[in-house]
């Protein structure tokens, strides 16, 4: 009897045990992602990733003179026109150098007419015993020299004054600005920098960069329908219109980290332009682009053709 009880209690507490474990175990539902991926709105497609950038390309602004910024003229998401200032450079130095220029000439053109004044006192001297021809021609040749020093001082004025006008910089073309680095008091460095001083770019229509694989160029024709899609939202798409190819195959610089994916990819990059319009798109951002193909079937024929003349 005790031998069936102890069967008995050791089948409950399997049971239990069973029973316990089954109830811990956590419920687990089907959930769905947070965002819908984006589909391709085409039956042949080809997917590349583009970023969005200025349709004058993104414009880095520097300086060709060094010096510490004295004013800056706009603002972020501002607008300019060509020519409008950007910044300033102190122009002290340079104020004070122009001042010192215009000196030496007022000086160089009162030397000019002091020896024109004897040139011509000599010149009209009627005894030509009272005057040697060496003293005439001295006089001459000091006439030569005041002009050349003159011409000199207005040179050297001029050369002033274009590094002066260069110390403000101006907006190369119609543009806004997208990035402003540079602020009243920092040194601005001279020369090509990682992060540029500014950043303009002419955005109406923006232009969409497309990386299409080099396995897959062939394929993209420059009047096929295309669509860009915002990350994130795929609801958000707008039409794109071919631009141009960029003729040189480049090396991929942006991976997107899947295992499978080749560091030696090399992309024929196609660059589509768009209407914003009053879409949260903005320069630099990365967008999901489907270009519309011909069939695989049509893209396969020419090759069919070859093989069965072979």
């Amino acid at each position: 009897m005790r031998k069936y009880t102890m069967l008995i209690i050791a089948a409950v507490s399997f049971i239990f045990a069973v029973v316990l474990v089954v109830r811990s175990e956590p419920i687990r539902r089907p959930s769905l992602p947070p965002k819908m991926p984006p589909s391709a709105p085409f039956e042949h497609t080809i997917g590349g990733v583009g970023m969005v950038e200025a349709n004058t390309e993104n414009i880095a602004i520097g300086t060709q003179i060094a010096g510490v910024v004295s004013r800056v003229y706009v603002v972020y998401g501002g607008f300019v026109k060509t020519g409008d200032p950007l910044f300033t450079i102190d122009d002290r130095e340079l104020k004070a150098g122009l001042g010192l220029r215009r000196a030496e000439l007022r000086v160089a053109e009162a030397e000019l007419a002091d020896a024109r004044n004897n040139l011509v006192l000599a010149e009209r001297v009627a005894d030509r015993r009272a005057i040697t021809v060496q003293d005439l021609d001295r006089r001459r040749f000091a006439v030569e020299i005041a002009e050349a020093k003159v011409e000199q001082a207005r040179a050297s004025m001029k050369f002033t004054e274009t590094d002066l006008d260069r110390l403000t910089v101006r907006a190369p073309v119609n543009a806004q600005v997208l990035q402003v680095k540079v602020r009243v008091g920092e040194f601005a460095p001279a020369g090509v920098m990682q992060t540029p001083l500014m950043l303009l770019g002419n955005v109406n229509p923006l232009h969409v960069r497309v990386d299409v694989d080099e396995t897959e160029a062939y394929k993209v024709r420059p009047g096929a329908a295309a669509y860009a899609m915002v990350r994130g939202d795929s609801r958000i798409r707008v039409p794109l219109t071919f631009v141009r190819f960029e003729p040189y195959v480049v090396p991929k610089r942006s991976l997107t980290g899947d295992s499978t994916e080749r560091v030696d990819t090399r992309v024929l990059q196609v660059i589509y332009s768009f209407d914003r319009g009053d879409k949260p798109i903005y320069v630099g951002e990365q967008m999901d682009v489907f270009i519309d193909t011909p069939a695989a079937s049509a893209a396969g024929a020419p090759m069919e053709a070859a093989g069965g003349r072979s």
